[in-house]
């Protein structure tokens, strides 16, 4: 399931939490946590102070207190049955804050997802009882996008299903919730890659180039609109290269590369790149994708030549620790090969994991950007 193209509402999916992990059990493993205000403690305990008579989350921002005064519980009622009222300064009889801040973002994106206009920033913030400033910052620290984005990712992923099932542009516009035909135009290329006629037929009239080569790694089929390079597949023989494209843009036409065309120099620079894939890739691309995978991508990008991430630590870095499994299958969409690098990604006991076009490329992958 993609964050964006879900026919069901992504809210459960965006804001699972990660699981919790052992490692609170002992006295001095508590204590530990409770001096170093640790966040990824809450909910494994509480602990009261014999001075104050109040009980605390292990972040409280509190004065630390002396060791001696302390006492752990395993839940809360525990340290309220001892006697204990709850910290005015944590709220540790309210959910851990990380959960309530997800609460009220989870609230802002049904509202961004259910009304036939999307709420103004404005309204969202007051619905929270935050600044617009605060909520912004929230909403994105959340999800990784912001309001907006989100609201024009979901109109055209419901835009995106609408042409799907047959609808008409027209119809369809109206569907996803755009105000008008020119509301929709203005966002269309950059999220559906094409018009929305030529992508509910299959980018019908839609003309690809492409080329296939052979390079270090194998045949190579390197594909573009008039926009830039929208593919680069790796295969074992031409037809499963030719038939992986088709399936792709399937109502396209394709025209093959020309001797002497500006398209085989693009070819050219492409394999250049692939002998050295440290280097800068100049030329354009055309790639579309749901707001989740875009962002993956662009976090792929970063990683640099020579160096490897393991899925959880993508996860980590678009700021959706429990988003692994979303992260893997967002590099297995990768249409783009190298130029977004996702053989760097790797599992987190080091072992390779998979990869769209053959483990083995990987490992040759890896093995040479450590030598360039």
């Amino acid at each position: 399931m993609t964050l964006i193209d879900s026919a069901k509402s992504p809210v459960k999916t965006i804001f699972k939490g990660a699981e919790r992990q052992p490692g609170y059990a002992s006295e001095e493993a508590r204590w530990n946590a409770v001096q170093q205000r640790d966040e990824a403690a809450e909910g494994h305990f509480w602990f009261s102070v014999a001075t104050t008579g109040v009980y605390c989350r292990p972040s409280c921002a509190a004065r630390r207190p002396r060791r001696e005064n302390v006492a752990f519980y395993d839940h809360r009622e525990a340290a309220e049955k001892a006697g204990f009222r709850p910290c005015k300064r944590c709220r540790p009889d309210l959910p851990p804050r990380a959960e309530r801040q997800r609460d009220l973002v989870a609230v802002a994106c049904r509202a961004l997802e259910e009304g036939e206009t999307p709420p103004t920033l404005a309204a969202l913030a007051a619905t929270a009882g935050l600044s617009p400033h605060h909520f912004h910052r929230l909403f994105k620290s959340v999800t990784g996008i912001t309001p907006k984005q989100y609201a024009s990712a979901r109109r055209a992923g419901r835009m995106k299903q609408a042409l799907k099932n047959g609808a008409d542009v027209t119809a369809a516009i109206y569907e996803a919730g755009y105000g008008g035909n020119s509301r929709f135009y203005e966002e269309a290329a950059a999220r559906l890659g094409m018009t929305a006629t030529s992508f509910r037929k299959g980018a019908e009239g839609k003309t690809i180039r492409y080329g296939i080569a052979q390079a270090w790694l194998g045949t190579v089929l390197v594909a573009a609109t008039e926009k830039g390079i929208c593919a680069i597949l790796f295969g074992d023989d031409v037809s499963e290269l030719s038939d992986d494209l088709a399936r792709r843009f399937p109502n396209a036409r394709f025209e093959p590369a020309e001797p002497g065309s500006d398209f085989q120099s693009w070819i050219a620079q492409t394999l250049r790149f692939l002998e050295a894939p440290q280097a800068r890739f100049e030329l354009p691309v055309d790639i579309a994708g749901t707001a989740f995978q875009e962002q993956v991508w662009r976090a792929l990008q970063t990683i640099p030549s020579g160096h490897t991430a393991s899925y959880a630590e993508v996860a980590e870095r678009i700021g959706k620790p429990a988003a692994v499994r979303a992260v893997a299958s967002a590099c297995g969409a990768n249409p783009i090969a190298i130029v977004i690098p996702c053989h760097r990604v790797v599992r987190s006991d080091g072992g390779l994991g998979g990869y769209r076009w053959g483990v083995e490329r990987k490992q040759s992958l890896l093995k040479r950007e450590r030598v360039v």
